[in-house]
Protein backbone atom coordinates (compact mmCIF):
# COMPACT_ATOMS: atom_id res chain seq x y z
CA UNK A 1 0.00 0.00 0.00
CA UNK A 2 1.19 3.53 -0.77
CA UNK A 3 0.98 6.87 0.95
CA UNK A 4 -0.95 9.82 -0.48
CA UNK A 5 0.13 13.36 -1.41
CA UNK A 6 -2.63 15.95 -1.76
CA UNK A 7 -1.79 19.31 -3.34
CA UNK A 8 -4.55 21.35 -1.76
CA UNK A 9 -2.97 24.57 -3.10
CA UNK A 10 -3.75 23.25 -6.56
CA UNK A 11 -2.45 26.30 -8.41
CA UNK A 12 1.06 25.15 -7.46
CA UNK A 13 0.68 22.13 -9.70
CA UNK A 14 3.52 23.27 -11.99
CA UNK A 15 6.01 22.24 -9.30
CA UNK A 16 4.35 18.85 -9.01
CA UNK A 17 4.48 18.41 -12.79
CA UNK A 18 8.24 19.01 -12.60
CA UNK A 19 8.59 16.32 -9.93
CA UNK A 20 6.47 13.94 -11.99
CA UNK A 21 8.73 14.61 -14.98
CA UNK A 22 11.77 13.71 -12.88
CA UNK A 23 10.02 10.49 -11.85
CA UNK A 24 9.37 9.64 -15.48
CA UNK A 25 5.59 9.93 -15.12
CA UNK A 26 5.48 12.83 -17.58
CA UNK A 27 7.49 13.33 -20.76
CA UNK A 28 9.32 16.37 -22.08
CA UNK A 29 6.56 16.65 -24.66
CA UNK A 30 3.95 16.78 -21.89
CA UNK A 31 5.84 19.58 -20.15
CA UNK A 32 6.41 21.52 -23.38
CA UNK A 33 2.67 21.59 -24.00
CA UNK A 34 1.74 22.66 -20.48
CA UNK A 35 -1.31 24.94 -20.32
CA UNK A 36 -1.64 25.13 -24.10
CA UNK A 37 -4.67 24.26 -26.23
CA UNK A 38 -5.26 20.53 -26.22
CA UNK A 39 -2.83 19.82 -23.38
CA UNK A 40 -3.97 17.55 -20.57
CA UNK A 41 -1.75 19.48 -18.15
CA UNK A 42 -3.86 22.28 -16.71
CA UNK A 43 -3.05 25.16 -14.40
CA UNK A 44 -4.72 23.45 -11.44
CA UNK A 45 -4.39 19.96 -9.99
CA UNK A 46 -6.68 17.54 -11.87
CA UNK A 47 -7.31 14.01 -10.60
CA UNK A 48 -7.66 12.79 -14.18
CA UNK A 49 -3.87 13.06 -14.45
CA UNK A 50 -2.19 9.93 -13.08
CA UNK A 51 -0.16 10.98 -10.05
CA UNK A 52 -2.52 13.78 -8.95
CA UNK A 53 -4.79 12.55 -6.18
CA UNK A 54 -7.43 15.29 -6.25
CA UNK A 55 -8.88 18.06 -8.35
CA UNK A 56 -8.04 21.13 -6.31
CA UNK A 57 -7.78 24.86 -6.62
CA UNK A 58 -10.88 25.77 -4.64
CA UNK A 59 -8.77 26.39 -1.59
CA UNK A 60 -9.33 24.37 1.57
CA UNK A 61 -10.98 21.42 -0.15
CA UNK A 62 -7.88 19.27 -0.57
CA UNK A 63 -7.33 19.37 3.18
CA UNK A 64 -10.72 17.77 3.76
CA UNK A 65 -10.19 15.15 1.04
CA UNK A 66 -6.87 14.24 2.65
CA UNK A 67 -8.57 13.85 6.01
CA UNK A 68 -11.00 11.37 4.49
CA UNK A 69 -8.10 9.33 3.13
CA UNK A 70 -6.31 9.44 6.48
CA UNK A 71 -9.46 8.41 8.36
CA UNK A 72 -10.01 5.50 5.99
CA UNK A 73 -6.44 4.26 6.48
CA UNK A 74 -6.77 4.73 10.25
CA UNK A 75 -9.93 2.62 10.40
CA UNK A 76 -8.45 -0.07 8.18
CA UNK A 77 -5.36 -0.05 10.41
CA UNK A 78 -2.95 0.32 7.49
CA UNK A 79 0.37 2.14 7.71
CA UNK A 80 -0.61 4.61 4.98
CA UNK A 81 0.04 8.28 5.58
CA UNK A 82 -1.58 11.27 3.93
CA UNK A 83 0.42 14.43 3.27
CA UNK A 84 -1.47 17.61 2.38
CA UNK A 85 0.30 20.74 1.09
CA UNK A 86 -1.52 24.01 1.78
CA UNK A 87 -0.58 27.68 1.44
CA UNK A 88 -0.56 30.12 4.32
CA UNK A 89 -3.18 32.25 2.57
CA UNK A 90 -5.27 29.14 2.06
CA UNK A 91 -5.62 28.57 5.78
CA UNK A 92 -7.84 31.65 5.94
CA UNK A 93 -10.51 29.19 4.84
CA UNK A 94 -12.88 27.88 7.51
CA UNK A 95 -12.82 24.26 6.27
CA UNK A 96 -9.14 24.08 7.23
CA UNK A 97 -9.86 24.64 10.90
CA UNK A 98 -13.00 22.52 10.98
CA UNK A 99 -10.88 19.77 9.43
CA UNK A 100 -8.10 20.35 11.96
CA UNK A 101 -10.54 19.80 14.80
CA UNK A 102 -11.75 16.62 13.08
CA UNK A 103 -8.20 15.32 12.68
CA UNK A 104 -7.41 15.96 16.32
CA UNK A 105 -10.68 14.43 17.55
CA UNK A 106 -9.98 11.20 15.66
CA UNK A 107 -6.27 11.18 16.59
CA UNK A 108 -5.19 10.92 12.95
CA UNK A 109 -1.46 10.66 13.54
CA UNK A 110 -1.14 9.46 9.93
CA UNK A 111 -2.23 12.90 8.68
CA UNK A 112 0.54 15.40 7.92
CA UNK A 113 -0.21 18.95 6.76
CA UNK A 114 2.67 20.93 5.23
CA UNK A 115 2.11 24.69 5.19
CA UNK A 116 3.98 26.77 2.61
CA UNK A 117 4.40 29.94 4.68
CA UNK A 118 5.67 32.60 2.26
CA UNK A 119 3.71 35.49 3.74
CA UNK A 120 1.69 36.22 0.60
CA UNK A 121 -1.63 35.29 -0.96
CA UNK A 122 -3.42 36.33 -4.13
CA UNK A 123 -4.30 39.88 -3.13
CA UNK A 124 -1.40 40.82 -0.89
CA UNK A 125 0.51 39.98 2.27
CA UNK A 126 -1.21 37.52 4.58
CA UNK A 127 -0.45 39.83 7.50
CA UNK A 128 -2.51 42.56 5.81
CA UNK A 129 -5.32 40.45 4.32
CA UNK A 130 -5.98 38.33 7.42
CA UNK A 131 -3.28 38.20 10.07
CA UNK A 132 -2.14 34.68 10.99
CA UNK A 133 0.51 35.28 13.67
CA UNK A 134 2.15 31.96 14.64
CA UNK A 135 0.77 29.20 12.41
CA UNK A 136 2.55 26.53 14.44
CA UNK A 137 0.88 27.78 17.63
CA UNK A 138 -2.51 27.74 15.92
CA UNK A 139 -2.14 24.11 14.86
CA UNK A 140 -0.93 23.19 18.33
CA UNK A 141 -4.02 24.85 19.79
CA UNK A 142 -6.13 22.69 17.45
CA UNK A 143 -4.50 19.52 18.76
CA UNK A 144 -1.61 19.01 16.32
CA UNK A 145 2.01 18.19 16.91
CA UNK A 146 3.66 21.05 15.01
CA UNK A 147 7.23 21.92 13.99
CA UNK A 148 8.80 24.60 11.80
CA UNK A 149 11.61 24.44 9.24
CA UNK A 150 13.31 26.41 6.48
CA UNK A 151 11.27 25.44 3.44
CA UNK A 152 14.27 25.92 1.15
CA UNK A 153 16.52 23.53 3.11
CA UNK A 154 16.16 19.89 2.16
CA UNK A 155 18.11 18.99 5.30
CA UNK A 156 15.81 20.90 7.65
CA UNK A 157 12.69 19.59 5.92
CA UNK A 158 13.97 16.02 6.09
CA UNK A 159 14.86 16.32 9.78
CA UNK A 160 11.49 17.88 10.63
CA UNK A 161 9.47 15.31 8.67
CA UNK A 162 11.46 12.42 10.11
CA UNK A 163 10.88 13.70 13.64
CA UNK A 164 7.13 13.94 13.03
CA UNK A 165 6.89 10.52 11.40
CA UNK A 166 8.93 8.82 14.12
CA UNK A 167 6.97 10.49 16.92
CA UNK A 168 4.86 8.19 19.09
CA UNK A 169 2.46 11.08 19.77
CA UNK A 170 -1.08 10.23 18.62
CA UNK A 171 -1.82 13.77 17.44
CA UNK A 172 -1.99 14.71 13.72
CA UNK A 173 1.11 16.44 12.40
CA UNK A 174 1.86 19.90 11.00
CA UNK A 175 5.07 21.09 9.35
CA UNK A 176 5.32 24.84 8.83
CA UNK A 177 7.78 25.43 5.98
CA UNK A 178 9.01 29.03 5.95
CA UNK A 179 9.64 30.07 2.35
CA UNK A 180 10.35 33.14 0.22
CA UNK A 181 8.02 33.79 -2.70
CA UNK A 182 10.05 33.74 -5.90
CA UNK A 183 13.15 32.43 -4.12
CA UNK A 184 16.28 32.44 -6.27
CA UNK A 185 15.13 35.02 -8.82
CA UNK A 186 16.00 38.53 -7.67
CA UNK A 187 13.22 40.36 -9.53
CA UNK A 188 10.60 37.93 -8.23
CA UNK A 189 11.54 37.52 -4.58
CA UNK A 190 8.84 38.83 -2.25
CA UNK A 191 7.08 40.55 -5.15
CA UNK A 192 3.44 39.49 -5.18
CA UNK A 193 2.92 40.78 -8.72
CA UNK A 194 4.37 37.46 -9.84
CA UNK A 195 1.39 35.65 -8.38
CA UNK A 196 -0.30 36.46 -11.69
CA UNK A 197 2.43 37.82 -13.98
CA UNK A 198 3.85 35.79 -16.86
CA UNK A 199 7.43 35.54 -18.03
CA UNK A 200 8.30 36.85 -21.46
CA UNK A 201 11.32 35.54 -23.36
CA UNK A 202 13.73 38.04 -21.81
CA UNK A 203 12.59 37.63 -18.19
CA UNK A 204 12.56 33.85 -18.64
CA UNK A 205 16.19 33.82 -19.74
CA UNK A 206 17.17 36.12 -16.88
CA UNK A 207 15.38 33.88 -14.36
CA UNK A 208 17.02 30.73 -15.74
CA UNK A 209 20.46 32.35 -15.57
CA UNK A 210 19.96 33.40 -11.93
CA UNK A 211 18.68 29.96 -10.91
CA UNK A 212 21.53 28.21 -12.71
CA UNK A 213 24.03 30.56 -11.09
CA UNK A 214 22.70 29.95 -7.58
CA UNK A 215 22.92 26.18 -7.99
CA UNK A 216 26.59 26.09 -9.02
Amino acid sequence: MRDYLILSKGHGVMAQYACMRERGWLTDQDIAGYFSDGSHLKGLSDSRIAGLEVTSGSLGHGFSVGLGMALGAHRKKTDQKTYVIVGDGEINEGPIWEGALFASHHALKNFVVIVDENGFQAMGKTAEVLRLDSIADKFKAFGFEAVEADGHSMTELSVALTALLESTDSRPKALIARTVKGKGVSFMENDNRWHYSRLDAASYQRAIQEIAGSST
